[in-house]
């Protein structure tokens, strides 16, 4: 396994206008993240998901030897809220691009924070 440095990019995505179907689905929305880590270049170590009941939103994260996608939906409200952190030479926004491109949101905001140890 690489030794990352403790600096990286950090995307937050707030978006909406989603079809509520796709966000209530457990299984689809982590296969839909691991495929995400995967075309940013970054290594899955394990991954956890929760689903509130059927219709009803979930919770998740895909931790990364980079660090993490996370990822809140609430289908009511056609809302997801994702995150996305990665050090190294993982491509987070390459992952962002993947869920966007199968969630389709009427819009998206994101928030870009570089990270890195305060001098």
């Amino acid at each position: 396994m690489s030794i990352h440095q403790p600096s990286g990019t950090h995307l937050l995505a707030d978006m909406s206008g989603i079809e509520p179907g796709l966000l209530s689905d457990c299984a689809k929305i982590e296969q839909l993240l691991r495929e995400a880590a995967a075309a940013a270049g970054a290594q899955v170590l394990h991954s956890h998901f929760h689903s509130f009941g059927p219709g009803l939103g979930v919770t998740g994260v895909v931790l990364l030897a980079e660090s993490h996608i996370s990822v809140h939906t609430w289908p009511e409200h056609g809302f997801a809220a994702a995150d996305v952190f990665m050090c190294g030479a993982a491509q987070p926004q390459l992952a962002l691009e993947v869920i966007e491109e199968a969630l389709q949101p009427e819009c998206s905001e994101v928030r870009t924070v570089d990270r890195e140890p305060p001098h």
